[in-house]
Parts: structure tokens; C-alpha cells; sequence
């Protein structure tokens, strides 16, 4: 049992012309790569395909900066687009580098650092049985073997081996002591089931856990 972290923030309500309704922000832009105009980019997922099946690619500015993004712009614009056109892409040590159109150098890349890049949800590749995607699991209500609600995914954690999920109590319950918030590893031995259509997740766990 596995999980691609697609998005620790899940779908983006965003209302730019042309945007989709499904993006899904998946990979961060950390800066330039070389002297070329080439970028490197955190990808949230351990399979790197949304991002390297695509030669476009949907972005937003960094967290706490305006979203004026006029789709005519090019790298060098004040605002940056709402869409990067990637020449080529590839995976290196763990990130991504890639070449895109209309940055011919490393100030020019520079420019580029923190942006978001996003991708439709239907444009990512179908997991393998037993995979998710963290933007699926977040939202679904939590219960154990004996039907007691233990509340609602609202993120996960990815420890390395495995993810955590991270989930917001019931109210009825979180009254009762400080604690709003309850993690559960996300592996075989503690989720018994991952019922996407009904939004429900059955795990082996307690109450009193």
C-alpha cells in the first residue's frame, strides 16, 4: 500500500480564465539549473510522469504573492504566465530539470524560483493496486473494524518508508480532551480498506490509540 503525494495542498480554487477545475499542484520550481536557462523542480510525487508527459505545464506564483498572471507573458514580464512551454524535461537525482521556452539564461530561471506548477487531475497516470494519490485520501471520513468514526483525512506525512494519515477528530470527541488531531500509518498492517466511491477509509485501530 502506497501513496503519491500529488498536491499536499490538494485542488487549487482558482479562477483564471482557461484554469481546470481539477489542477492539482504537483512540483515546486526551486531555481535555475546550470547557466542555460534550464530549472529544477521538486516534483511531490515518487513518479515524476504528470509532469515529464507533458509539454505544458500550469503555474501560479509563489504563496503570498498576487496572482496576476496574463496568459501572453513571457518569463521576463513582471508577472510570469499561467503556463510554462517545456522544450524537454528530465529526472535527475531526484528532481526534475528542464528547459523552457523563453528563458535563455540563469537570471532569467531565477525568476522562476518558488513558482507552482500544477497539472489537471485527469492527466495523471492511473496508480498501480494498492497506490494512491494524497489528493484522493484527503477528505475521506476514517472508521475502525467496529464502525466508530475515527474523523477525517485532512493531509498526510511522508516519513520515507511509509505516509502517515492525518486525521481531524470528531467533534463529539475532540470536546472530550485538547487533542484535534489523530495519525495512523498508511501501510497494510493498519488500513484494511480504501473505498474511494463511498469516501471511506477502514483501518484496524483504536479509540484510545
Amino acid at each position: 500500500m502506497a501513496v503519491s503525494s500529488a498536491s499536499p495542498s490538494g485542488t487549487q480554487d482558482v479562477t483564471t480564465p482557461g484554469w481546470p477545475t481539477d489542477a492539482v499542484e504537483v512540483g515546486r520550481i526551486l531555481g535555475a539549473w546550470g547557466v542555460k536557462g534550464w530549472i529544477k523542480v521538486q516534483p511531490f510525487a515518487a513518479d515524476a510522469q504528470t509532469l515529464l508527459g507533458t509539454r505544458r505545464w500550469l503555474v501560479q506564483p509563489p504563496e503570498g504573492q498576487p496572482n496576476a498572471l496574463p496568459r501572453s507573458a513571457g518569463a521576463l514580464q513582471p508577472s510570469f504566465p499561467s503556463e510554462l512551454q517545456v522544450a524537454q524535461a528530465r529526472e535527475h537525482g531526484g528532481l526534475l530539470v528542464a528547459q523552457v521556452l523563453d528563458v535563455a539564461d540563469r537570471a532569467q530561471a531565477e525568476k522562476l524560483r518558488g513558482v507552482r506548477v500544477f497539472a489537471p487531475r485527469a492527466q495523471f497516470p492511473k496508480p498501480k493496486a494498492g497506490e494512491y494519490y494524497w489528493v484522493d485520501l484527503i477528505g475521506l471520513d476514517v472508521i475502525n473494524r467496529e464502525g466508530q468514526a475515527m474523523g477525517t483525512v485532512v493531509g498526510l506525512i511522508d516519513t520515507g518508508p511509509h505516509s502517515v494519515l492525518r486525521l481531524s477528530r470528531p467533534l463529539s470527541e475532540a470536546a472530550v480532551d485538547d487533542v484535534q488531531e489523530r495519525l495512523i500509518p498508511f501501510v497494510a498492517a493498519y488500513v484494511d480498506d480504501v473505498d474511494l466511491p463511498a469516501r471511506r477509509i477502514t483501518v484496524d485501530w483504536g479509540l484510545d490509540y
